[in-house]
């Protein structure tokens, strides 16, 4: 249900990815277990922020040199990964929104790699990482009107050329997010950097266990890319 397109493996051939299909989950607002392990997650993370900040972390690094390659400025548009360590940096917490998403961020902030939690049901067969021509469509969440991604900019898009992520990890779509009647997901991590491979199959894993304990009616099934 995920595959990156030769033109994107061919500019970023250091690329790795972890996908975890999930079905049967039951979502809603995060249990006081997750929730606990999800605080304790961000005050160890914010500790070690404050000797290294987020752009000096080798992933974040990474995912900048990968915008900036596409013609996304790295200070202006964010992976995933670097928005959410950077609030933690500056607020020091980040709010609860439901289980699947605060599952998602937890492992996101603990190996410093984006992690996109798709809802299958907004979306239309597979999904293809490529560079966008711009005639796809994207919804912003809160948005009433989509918006063509821009032409050159890594985008995930679906077999209905809807865009369920712009500038390849920066934003998901409205159709994608999760939310609380979402029974069926695509957990994805990804990562650049020299280490990636091994960096993202920890994360992987630590999302299977995850599933596994607080979503234990769950099917699950997993593997690597490339």
């Amino acid at each position: 249900m995920f595959r990156y397109d030769r033109a994107v493996l061919d500019r970023y051939p250091a690329v790795h990815a972890g996908i975890v299909r999930a079905s049967g989950l039951t979502n809603g607002p995060t249990p006081p277990e997750l929730l606990q392990r999800y605080r304790t997650a961000q005050k160890e993370v914010a500790e070690r922020l404050a000797a290294t900040p987020p752009a000096g972390l080798p992933s974040i690094a990474a995912w900048r040199r990968a915008f900036a390659a596409f013609g996304a400025k790295p200070t202006q548009y964010r992976s995933a990964a670097e928005a959410l360590l950077r609030r933690l940096a500056k607020q020091g917490d980040i709010p609860s929104i439901n289980a699947l998403v605060d599952l998602g961020n937890l492992v996101s902030i603990r190996y410093a790699l984006p992690v996109a939690v798709v809802d299958l049901a907004g979306i239309d067969g597979d999904i293809t990482v490529r560079f966008a021509t711009g005639t796809e469509r994207f919804t912003d969440l809160g948005a009433a009107d989509p918006v063509a991604p821009e032409p050159g900019e890594v985008v995930f898009v679906d077999r209905a050329g809807v865009a369920c992520a712009r500038r390849w990890c920066w934003r998901q779509s409205a159709q994608s997010a999760t939310r609380e009647p979402t029974t069926d997901a695509l957990v994805v991590v990804e990562g650049l950097h020299d280490g990636a491979e091994r960096d993202v199959a920890a994360a992987r894993e630590e999302i299977v266990a995850l599933l596994g304990e607080f979503q234990p009616q769950a099917t699950l099934a997993a593997r690597a890319l490339p």
